[in-house]
């Protein structure tokens, strides 16, 4: 008699087929998350900063306004929170995408 844990193997197979399920769907919103970007700004908008789901920077622009020879400290500075902002969008982008994906359950390493 193959009946399996307890006498209940259709309810394991079912559970093996949705964990496979939800495996694939989090494969795929990985991939299609690495398509997401985001962009940070700082300074009233003259550095953009433009980062995408694979954790790169895609993008600097630098208004002509921005740069002042005297103070290029500033324009790091506002480099780096452009682009800090910019990171931080795209993995709060990511983390709801794959929110959906997990239905509220905490899975850890997900994100």
């Amino acid at each position: 008699m193959a009946r399996g844990f307890g006498g209940v193997p259709g309810n394991m197979q079912a559970m093996l087929k949705q964990a496979q399920k939800l495996q694939e769907k989090i494969q795929k919103t990985r991939e299609e998350a690495e398509n997401l970007t985001a962009e940070g700004t700082a300074g009233g908008g003259v550095v953009k900063v433009v980062a995408s789901g694979r954790n790169l920077i895609e993008s600097v622009e630098i208004a002509p306004e921005a740069v002042n020879p005297d103070d290029v400290e500033m324009l790091q500075d506002l480099v780096l929170a452009a682009a800090n902002s910019a990171l931080q969008g795209v993995q709060d982008k990511v983390k709801a995408e794959m929110e959906k994906v997990a239905g509220g359950m905490n899975i850890p390493g997900l994100f």
